[in-house]
């Protein structure tokens, strides 16, 4: 019997995928497997993994025939994992030796539908943690009461999909899917859904895992087309939310982060393509007439005044009728 599955995708991470593969190694037990996506890499990811499938105990290996994205190569993990538990990696992260065995100790103690945990942010020499902003820790908690306040980082705010182990009747269930095509910001309504639907959790004190900043090939260093997608992401946000039974409690929330993650993109502009600069302006123009105007307004009015000043400014912009309701290519 497997109890825990591991999804990694990979794509074009050469450079870094030996040290991922060393420290999955360094996690192996005979009750594991490691699901490696090939998520139809060019360079030589695809030799290194090739060779790990032969030599990595617990590896099975996925190969995507096009390049379909981190969300759609995740997808292909869970759709083969067998284990009782999943949990995720990038490949270009890395894990500290035992790592996964702790945390699935913590969840099978604390016998919850998902775990959180802190992370250390590796940005060339310099290393920082960051903690999941649930202060209490090794208690099982309802994930939506999670969610709040609006004005304050929260669980919603730490999305990232590798930082936790999740049980697998969430996948059973679906709540483990990602939106298929999105190009970034993928794990927006990922965490979202996970904390509206899912019955339990706990953040766990766990630090092990290592998230690779910086890296050149990391869509969040490239200013192209592609980054436009965390329109289309919170868009589904918005729209999910508003169907919930707490949706005048929760959108507050949904408005004023997404609102946050425009104002960043603004505020680092120059880096993006000028054509995409020039959509990625429309595009949120056309994002915030979309949003619930009263909540909307009152978010404006809780934002420091820089970011709440460009974004009325946007927010005055004429959007044509024909212009896209999501980020597409």
């Amino acid at each position: 019997m497997v109890k825990l599955s591991v999804v990694v995708p990979f794509y074009n991470v050469q450079t870094y995928a030996p040290d991922t593969l060393t420290s999955l190694r360094a996690n192996a037990r005979e009750d594991f497997e490691f699901l490696l996506v090939d998520d139809c890499s060019t360079d030589g990811t695809s030799e290194l993994l090739a060779r790990a499938a032969r030599e990595l105990p617990g590896a099975v290996l996925l190969t995507h025939a096009r390049n379909a994205g981190l969300a759609t190569a995740r997808n292909t993990g869970i759709d083969a994992a067998r284990g009782e538990y999943l949990a995720f990696l990038d490949g270009d992260d890395w894990l500290a030796p035992g790592h996964l065995a702790r945390v699935l100790a913590a969840i099978e103690g604390l016998n919850c539908d998902f775990v959180r945990t802190d992370h250390v942010r590796c940005t060339a020499k310099s290393r920082t943690v960051h903690r999941v902003p649930v202060g209490r820790r090794g208690e099982v908690l309802r994930p939506r009461d999670a969610i709040l306040p609006a004005e304050r980082s929260t669980s919603v705010d730490y999305p990232y999909a590798w930082a936790g182990m999740y049980h697998r009747r969430l996948a059973d269930r679906g709540l483990l899917r990602f939106t298929d095509g999105l190009r970034t910001a993928e794990d927006r309504p990922w965490i979202w859904r996970l904390h509206r639907e899912a019955n339990s959790f706990a953040a766990v004190s766990t630090l092990g895992i290592f998230y690779r900043r910086g890296v050149s090939s990391s869509l969040t260093q490239i200013g192209d087309i592609r980054q436009l997608d965390f329109i289309r992401a919170f868009d589904q946000v918005l729209s999910e939310t508003a169907d919930d039974p707490d949706a005048e409690k929760l959108l507050p929330k949904a408005v004023r982060t997404y609102c946050a993650i425009i104002a960043h993109h603004l505020a680092s502009v120059d880096r993006f393509e000028a054509p995409v600069a020039r959509k990625l302006r429309a595009r949120s123009a056309a994002a915030l007439k979309r949003m619930p105007q009263r909540i909307l307004h009152e978010a404006l009015d809780t934002m420091d005044s820089e970011r709440a000043a460009r974004l009325r400014r946007l927010r005055r912009r004429p959007v044509p009728v024909s212009a896209p309701l999501e980020a597409t290519a």
